[in-house]
């Protein structure tokens, strides 16, 4: 239980640490990104509104104005170049003063952004603009491979520091993560200590009372009703006590348990076959199908008590005249031991969720005629997770009640 609740801990501070750095990651590149596409369409809008050139730059008849939130050094920093074509798209006119590139591939790359379904866009490290211009279009391309070279650099040394972070941070928390579920640890093997050491007390009274019971039956006769409720009651509180305790023991570490390959099919078999005079006691039938042969590393007597367990609770809440139905058989890697009955209530999905837990009762006034302690599928449900295994419970139809339990082959 401490051994999971750590791993949860640590699964939940990786992934939250996970999450918060992509989001950071993502979006301080998102915003990189941005600045640099704003920058160079801000630039090109304005090359657009003076014929490919900078207003008052390389013989421009305008006096230079430039927006006010770009530089002064933009005009001579830029590398770009301009080229025309016709409505045949035949190219009418070039400008390559301001880059050093061959007028082949210029032409190239300014026919790939003529046939683009955008306006603006990237080809290649260039950033370009499309402008209509009667029945001519002007492409004017602007070199950003310097920007966006830069742009890449981040991107790469900031997942590469995120992820170095992330290594560093998770091994911190792996250290640290017991001292966080330490008090829970604690508290938790208070309850256990405080179970354990109760039941233990509470058996000596329990013995006390049924031995004063025997007493008086022999002076007040066997037939006596107050006597007998006494009794009653008294087993069932012992049984209680014997559960919980069990419970608490299935719960501690799982060194407890002496694991061992052992013929489970014979163990199912033989724990079964306990059942087959109660079934026929109370009108109902038990069908087992249990594949021969079957082997399983854990513990005999945990898998014994974890089939009475299971039938033990269908023949609980089945109605008489019923059938029980047993399965255990192997499913590619793993064992998989199904118990499955009519339960006499309708089942919601609901009580699905608490059925392994403590004390659970969907329907007390059952429980009470049944003598349930609503404890039994939570024994249950340790044994098959001491096994390593997953326990299940389903209701198809809202009747049929089944539990199914998966162990590792």
């Amino acid at each position: 239980m401490i051994r999971k609740l750590k791993r949860k801990f640590i699964a939940l501070a990786l992934t939250a640490l996970f999450v918060l750095l992509a989001i950071i990651v993502l979006g301080m590149n998102l915003l990189n990104y941005r600045s640099v596409v704003k920058e160079a369409d801000s630039t090109l809008e304005l090359l657009s509104e003076n014929k490919g050139t900078f207003p008052g730059f390389d013989g421009a008849p305008r006096p230079m104005r430039l927006p006010k939130d770009m530089s002064p050094e933009t005009p001579y920093e830029s590398r770009y170049f301009t080229v025309v074509f016709d409505e045949k798209q035949t190219t009418v006119y070039t400008d390559l003063n301001r880059i050093t590139i061959d007028q082949a591939t210029a032409v190239d790359y300014a026919f790939e952004a003529y046939e683009a379904n955008q306006d603006t866009g990237f080809v290649g490290d260039f950033r370009y603009l499309k402008v209509a211009e009667g029945s001519n279009t002007r492409i004017i391309l602007l070199d950003c491979g310097r920007k966006l070279g830069i742009f890449h650099d981040f991107v790469k040394f900031s997942v590469l520091i995120s992820l170095i972070g992330y290594v560093i941070t998770a091994l911190v928390i792996c250290i640290v993560a017991g001292r966080f579920v330490r008090p829970v640890a604690e508290s938790q093997e208070r309850q256990k200590r405080f179970i354990t050491d109760a039941g233990h007390e509470i058996k000596t009274p329990l013995t006390i009372i049924s031995a004063n019971v025997d007493l008086l039956q022999m002076e007040l006769g066997d037939e006596n009703e107050s006597l007998k409720d006494i009794r009653q009651q008294a087993e069932r509180l012992t049984g209680l006590t014997n559960d919980l305790v069990y419970l608490s023991k299935m719960e501690e570490s799982q060194s407890r348990l002496t694991m061992v390959d052992f013929p489970v099919s014979e163990i199912v078999t033989e724990a079964a076959e306990q059942f087959k005079t109660l079934a026929q006691a109370q009108g109902k039938e038990l069908n087992c199908n249990i594949q021969p042969m079957l082997t399983l590393n854990g513990n005999d007597k945990a898998i014994s008590k974890l089939v009475s367990l299971l039938l033990d609770n269908a023949m609980k809440y089945s109605d008489q005249g019923s059938q029980i139905d047993l399965f255990l058989e192997k499913q590619g890697r793993k064992i998989m031991l199904t118990v499955g009955n009519i339960s006499a209530v309708p089942i919601s999905q609901d009580s699905l969720k608490h059925v392994f837990e403590r004390f659970y009762r969907p329907d007390a006034s059952r429980n009470s005629e049944t003598g349930g302690h609503g404890i039994g599928l939570s024994t249950a449900q340790a044994i098959v997770e001491d096994h390593g295994g997953k326990i299940a419970a389903a209701s198809p139809d809202g009747r049929a009640f089944i539990i199914a339990a998966t162990f590792p082959g």
